[in-house]
């Protein structure tokens, strides 16, 4: 038994000491297909962090959005998804690496067989043996199962960036949705407000012309400004009730009450801006986005099936090998003399099959291809997301600043007309235009600070923020949370 022992362990070393070589092209990155720079780069600041270096924890300020966030990262179920994604690939991968090892195993077996004899009696042999057995293994000589396992490392590393793109983008979803609900409740108790001021000047309308000092045409002028104003709070509170539901659905559970949002959308603390960019930041930042680095690793995967289906065009070497005892009783199974084993190396040539092995390398090119597109493709879709992020980043704020000044502007119209419909020297209905201009202009506004904030949001994305390996309270990294 121990000679058998050694000459297996021989024959397994000289199987793991073979070396196989790669017949996957050489992998080259391909280049970028965008500009260096970007078209619009905005005010910029050499010492900047990058987007990439800032966790999302520092980037919102409001403890309340982070609780929010922070809980979407435990309880949202497409994250949820992606995280056991990232379990089953690594098994698979598993897989893939163990193909490389012979596998040995134990096994003890019996076989018995009746022999009819004279007089129908009949005679039955039984025959027992037990030992280690390698069944075929493949010595990897043109690197077929090397390149299997780098293919499916490659789709497990995928995984990982898949997650951590669905995981930002969570974190802007999250952030934008919590923005859109606090912009609507400023929206709703702006037009509370203004049904207030309606109403009451409805009251004085109703006063006056009870006194005949003004005509029926300006209090059913004054009527359908109420009318008007009670349809907007019943609006917009149905919006803010949406805009709840679609958090709650982010965030995959209930959202505590004292952790929405209340108050200005610009309010100090709601929000902080995006760390500046560097002067003459480069494109080639987007090659660190998750999303562009799975389209990378896709490439890569399909780089190492070219050499898979190459390999299938050369011989194959398997070796199968058992050794251990034989005995015709169980009692004399490892007695001396009883050692046995065999030992079946096969070569395999391919020598004609259709054209399959031609046709499988085929597509494992076209595979490839395929794969440089769309990798070429993500790259152009994070360029025109920065650049249209840009974009909106370089004129927001003068936006802003020209609607708060028509907000000024037509407050004081409003303030005018109303004060001389109150003395009775005009009528009812410029102050009513300037009242619904002023209204007008204040909703605007509340749009136009929502949408600096958002774009502050985007722009974290697009730039790829929002992502850094945490460490949870065991000392393990967490999956769940960002």
């Amino acid at each position: 038994m121990r000679p058998t022992i050694l000459k297996l362990s021989a024959v397994g070393a000289a199987v793991l000491a073979l070396s196989a070589c790669s017949m996957a092209p050489v992998y080259q990155r391909p280049a970028a297909p965008v500009a260096q720079q970007w078209p619009v780069a905005g005010d910029a600041v050499a010492a900047a962090t990058p987007a990439s270096a800032v966790l999302w924890r520092d980037y919102f300020t409001d403890d309340r959005l982070r609780q929010v966030i922070a809980l979407a990262l435990t309880n949202n179920r497409d994250l949820r998804i992606s995280v056991l994604n990232i379990e089953k690939a690594r098994a698979q991968h598993g897989i893939s690496e163990a193909a490389l090892l012979p596998t040995v195993s134990a096994q003890v077996s019996q076989s018995a067989t009746r022999t009819p004899s004279a007089g129908g009696t009949g005679t039955i042999n039984r025959q027992y043996s037990g030992g280690l057995a390698l069944p075929a293994y493949e010595l990897d000589l043109f690197g077929k199962l090397r390149n299997l396992s780098d293919a499916s490392l490659q789709q497990y590393l995928g995984t990982e960036e898949a997650r951590r793109t669905q995981q930002i983008s969570l974190v802007a979803e999250v952030a934008n949705a919590w923005l859109t609900l606090q912009a609507d409740q400023q929206r709703l108790q702006l037009a509370k407000d203004t049904l207030a001021s309606q109403q009451a000047t409805y009251q004085l309308s109703q006063q006056r012309f009870t006194k005949g000092v003004s005509s029926g045409l300006d209090l059913a002028e004054t009527q359908t400004s109420v009318e008007a104003a009670r349809d907007e709070v019943a609006s917009y509170t149905a919006q803010v009730a949406q805009d709840s539901d679609a958090l709650v659905l982010l965030v995959g559970a209930e959202v505590p009450e004292q952790l929405l949002p209340q108050g200005a959308v610009d309010a100090p603390g709601a929000m902080t801006r995006l760390a500046e960019l560097p002067s003459g930041l480069p494109s080639s930042v987007l090659l660190g986005r998750p999303d562009v680095q799975e389209a990378e690793r896709s490439l890569r995967a399909a780089n190492a099936n070219i050499g898979v289906a190459r390999a299938a065009f050369f011989p194959s070497l398997s070796l199968t090998a058992n050794g251990g005892s034989a005995s015709g009783s169980l009692s004399g199974l490892f007695k001396a003399g009883s050692g046995t084993w065999s030992f079946l190396p096969q070569v395999t040539l391919p020598l004609f099959d259709g054209g399959v092995n031609r046709a499988n390398l085929r597509i494992a090119q076209a595979d490839r291809d395929i794969a440089v597109a769309r990798y070429e493709k993500s790259i152009q879709s994070a360029f025109r997301e920065v650049a249209d992020a840009l974009a909106v980043r370089s004129t927001v704020d003068q936006r802003l600043s020209a609607q708060q000044a028509l907000v000024e502007a037509a407050g004081t119209s409003f303030r005018i007309h109303d004060a001389r419909y109150r003395q009775g020297a005009d009528s009812y209905l410029n102050a009513l235009v300037s009242q619904r201009a002023l209204y007008a202009a204040q909703q605007s506004l509340i749009t136009a600070r929502l949408a600096k904030s958002s774009n502050a949001v985007t722009l974290y994305k697009v730039l790829g923020g929002g992502w850094q390996p945490e460490i949870d309270k065991s000392g393990q990294l967490a999956h769940s949370s960002g």
